[in-house]
């Protein structure tokens, strides 16, 4: 009996060894675990379940946790901001859908996938048009063209709160990328938008549309060899570890719209509506600052590790600019209201 207890004994250490191990790798490896709240959810009267795709290292998305946190001190704990990055709730198409059935509550959705919402969403990614920090602020701070914009999604049963945003766009390429003629030897890849297929066609680059988890492995493969984004996204997402170049185009700012469902807004008590509000613009004006700040240091820091930059020419910007009228004079008819000359006037060039 002593030589089975034994065995038994030591068959339950190995097996809580084990299972400890395996705790500690789970905590190791979960990609979340400095953003847990310090505070116990189960305590709130209402919930807002806020969705997002990509890594809350970029200011712009982590914005999702410092709301979270602000509106649950502003709130008294009555009401819990669940935010879901990396997306844990699906890819952005699938969750606009949800958005508007209200399977979902909020989401900081893409800007390029926001044309999919409103033509209007998608001014922003127009090129040379909200191309820098200042013409962003510049807009936004614009009330009579904030407010036009803001209302866009409401056909869809959505608001618009505010934005922030990713950084300024361009080219991470796997071949040094210094001219237009090197570019169109290039396969970009682009977001899955109609606005950036529009472009893209436009100067007569060669393009292929993939969901942005397909990346890797097509930059790995060679079935692209260029990527259209920023060097935030591409920094904290490793795409450099395989693009080690990157062309400063810098076309237009990558935002995140944060879009609310209409219909569970309005359910909400009218002084949650209003803490929700306030902390969602502090808190989405602040990430904005970061994110300028949050761009020269991730350059900085891929420059380090031997990423090489580029700036495209000023006459081969001017080029693609000219190349993009008739995507202008096309999206301007989707938007209607002679809304964007009313952009481009108070911006310039």
């Amino acid at each position: 009996m002593s030589k089975i207890l034994k065995a038994c004994l030591t068959l339950s250490l190995i097996a809580l060894l084990h299972l400890a191990a395996g705790l500690n790798a789970s905590a190791k490896d979960e990609p979340l675990a400095a953003w847990q709240p310090k505070f116990d959810p189960a305590q709130a009267e209402y919930t807002y379940l806020l969705s997002n795709i990509a890594h809350p290292g970029i200011a712009g998305i982590g914005v999702g946790y410092k709301i979270r946190d602000a509106v649950w001190e502003k709130s008294g704990g009555r009401l819990y901001v669940d935010f879901r990055p990396l997306a844990q709730l699906g890819g952005e198409k699938d969750v606009i859908n949800k958005l508007k059935i209200g399977a979902v509550n909020g989401m900081l959705c893409s800007s390029v996938a926001a044309a999919n919402v409103s033509s209007k969403l998608g001014l922003v990614n127009l090129p040379f048009v909200v191309d820098t920090f200042d013409k962003l602020d510049a807009f936004r701070s614009n009330q009579e063209l904030w407010d036009e914009y803001s209302n866009a999604a409401q056909r869809q049963g959505m608001l618009v709160l505010d934005i922030t945003g990713y950084g300024t766009y361009g080219w991470a390429t796997t071949e040094p990328v210094k001219s237009l003629a090197a570019a169109r030897k290039t396969t970009f890849r682009i977001a899955q938008a109609p606005v950036n297929a529009d472009i893209y066609k436009a100067w007569n680059l060669k393009f292929t549309v993939l969901p942005w988890p397909d990346v890797p492995q097509a930059l790995q493969t060679g079935v692209i060899t260029g990527l259209d984004h920023t060097p935030i996204v591409c920094n904290i997402t490793k795409k450099f570890n395989i693009a080690h170049h990157f062309t400063r185009v810098d076309y237009a700012q990558g935002l995140f719209v944060h879009l609310v469902n209409k219909r569970w807004f309005n359910k909400l008590p009218k002084d949650l509506q209003q803490v929700l509000v306030e902390v969602i613009v502090e808190e989405s004006a602040k990430a904005r600052v970061a994110t300028r700040k949050q761009q020269e240091e991730q350059i900085a820091a891929a420059e380090t590790a031997g990423v090489r930059f580029y700036a495209l020419p000023d006459r081969e910007r001017a080029e693609l600019k000219a190349l993009a009228e008739p995507v202008y004079a096309a999206w301007s008819e989707k938007i209607g209201g002679g809304y964007l000359e009313r952009v481009r006037n108070l911006l310039g060039d």
